[in-house]
């Protein structure tokens, strides 16, 4: 764009034209009203990749190329062009129009990117969505594994020949590399290639830099080492967790990484090592020849009731125990659960009434859970001490320990019940969520507006018999407000206080003084209704995310009980 283009823009496309500058790499939702609107190539991109209708902006010589999704169909869009590999940097309102003073203030609340992705649309609910980020040098490599959908963060130091593998077997759904390591013949480009990463995003080399990485850890975490990790001289694996908590930092400016609550090292002694080859023809988890997911030996194994346990089930596969104590563990604990039909068969229905309660926090963390997803939460804990109960009757060990480590969060669910109601709406804004008594103010408010309409009838009839007009009524549109309609029969009755407002074929709308200040009062107590439910709803969202490592652990217990 030429100087005197810029020059002749509109507040709100300078307004558009910086922050596209900081966001060069993405595509730009850029909030205007009820769109998302996008404009020069990021327009030509979406309506070809979307199918959207590209019009201008403007007419003449040099017309703006605009397409635009309306803002509550925007996770079908995000889901498309996600599943395409692109990046979105969502640039929403900041201030309410009505308030503000010149242009509205708008800011990048998040980049939605293959790799951090939280919609549920945009997610399978039986497999974890990883951001890599990896890092080789001539002796070691080091991948850092996140799902910001559940919170799970684990780094693994690897030979640099096993790194593809370990990498296939995760297929991650994006791969963070340093910008010069990945130049074309480079041992980390040739350790990716033809293997199941994602897409690739290049970063500066600093990014992976292991000593900015590891203050950045350690800030993460709050400790003063990171020994507690196992991961003193792994340099590689420092560098590839610091890019990746960075890159996440990024992408969600306004929440973060408050989620990530533990990093562990994953040893690969520990379990054996599934080259691509093995994986591949052991059919695991993707048939040899394309066909469904039946088809593979997940796919004939996988009957577990939560999303938890069906991600958990495929890592199992993928990364079978090599030592046989724990093998036997397990082996005990299905025994025993094949033996006990009815107990088993109690313990998958409880299983079956519980939501995904990580893919649950991470949006309450990052402040896009809704009012529904917080009952689901709270029926869900429900659930937790018949499970618990059921799992302490088994005398197997790990059925045992893992019933006896389940928190129940009796005290997460009665704080969200005590506030919403038993079937909240999914929308935030439009009210009808919080319990009558729970805020005194919201319960007078509600009279007020209730009530309304008995005084609305009562004043009807008040005018009725005083003006010896029958047919007189009340009505009420978004231009006039509350209004009394007499026909054009009775208009040598109108009393002399009403005021003339809208005159129709048949009839004429009049307002009093009495009227529109009744409809003052109860117009603003239903706005302020709204106001008032939207702020109590996010001070609970808020209480809930204390609980999130809580949470997090009981539903790590239940996804092993579930496998």
């Amino acid at each position: 764009m030429s100087k005197q283009d810029a020059d002749s823009l509109t507040p709100a496309m300078r307004q558009w034209r910086e922050t596209k500058d900081a966001y060069p790499d993405t595509i730009l939702f850029f909030r205007m009203g009820d769109f998302y609107e996008m404009f020069y190539e990021d327009a030509k991109v979406c309506a070809e990749l979307c199918n959207l209708t590209l019009t201008s902006r403007s007419k003449g010589d040099n017309p703006v190329p605009m397409a635009g999704v309306p803002h509550h169909a925007c996770e079908r869009y995000l889901k498309e062009l996600i599943g395409l590999g692109q990046k979105v940097a969502i640039c929403d309102q900041l201030e309410d129009p009505a308030t503000a003073k010149g242009v509205v203030k708008r800011g990048v609340t998040r980049v939605v990117t293959p790799g951090t992705v939280l919609e549920d649309s945009c997610l399978q609910s039986h497999s974890n969505n990883f951001l890599a980020a990896v890092m080789m040098d001539a002796k070691e490599s080091g991948l850092a594994c996140v799902d910001l959908s559940t919170g799970e963060f684990f780094v693994s130091v690897l030979d640099p020949e096993t790194l593809g593998d370990e990498l296939e077997r995760l297929s991650p759904a994006e791969t963070l590399v340093p910008h010069a390591a990945y130049a074309e013949g480079k041992p980390l480009n040739q350790a990716l290639q033809y293997r199941a990463v994602g897409v690739v995003t290049k970063r500066d080399d600093y990014f992976f830099d292991h000593r900015l990485s590891e203050s950045f850890i350690k800030e993460q975490f709050g400790v003063a080492t990171l020994d507690g990790f196992g991961l003193t001289g792994a340099t590689c694996a420092i560098g590839a967790a610091g890019a990746a908590l960075e890159y996440i930092k990024e992408t969600q400016p306004q929440t973060g990484l408050k989620h990530i609550s533990s990093l562990r090292r994953v040893e690969r002694s520990e379990h054996l090592i599934l080259d691509r080859t093995t994986q591949r023809n052991l059919e695991l988890t993707h048939p040899l020849m394309e066909g469904n997911r039946g088809n593979t030996l997940l796919g004939v194994l996988d009957r577990t009731r939560t999303g938890p346990g069906g991600r958990l089930l495929k890592n199992w596969l993928l990364r079978p125990l090599a030592a046989v104590a724990p093998i036997q563990e397990r082996q005990a604990a299905v025994f025993e659960l094949m033996e006990n039909h009815s107990p088993r068969a109690e313990l998958r229905e409880l299983l079956g009434g519980v939501a995904d309660m990580e893919r649950i926090m991470a949006r309450v963390i990052t402040a896009r859970a809704n009012a529904r997803d917080l009952s689901a939460l709270a029926g869900s804990i429900r659930m937790l001490p018949g499970i618990a109960q059921l799992g302490r009757d088994f005398s197997a060990p790990l059925l045992s320990q893992l019933s006896a480590g389940i928190d129940l969060l009796e005290d997460v669910a009665e704080i969200i019940e005590r506030a919403l109601v038993e079937e909240p709406p999914v929308i935030l804004r439009e009210g009808r969520m919080i319990r009558e008594g729970f805020n005194a103010e919201l319960d007078e408010l509600r009279a007020i507006a209730h009530g309304g309409k008995d005084w609305m009838a009562r004043f009807q009839a008040t005018e009725q018999e005083r003006s010896g007009i029958p047919s007189l009524k009340i009505g009420f549109n978004k231009v006039f407000g509350y209004y009394l309609e007499i026909t054009n029969v009775h208009k040598d009755k109108v009393p002399e206080n009403y005021e003339r407002k809208q005159t129709l074929v048949n009839a004429e709308r009049y307002i009093t003084p009495e009227l529109k200040e009744y409809e003052s009062k109860v117009l603003g107590a239903e706005e302020r209704i709204f106001s008032l439910e939207y702020e109590l709803f996010v001070e609970l969202r808020e209480a809930v995310a204390q609980q999130v490592e809580r949470v997090q652990q009981a539903a790590r217990e239940l996804a092993a009980l579930d496998v």
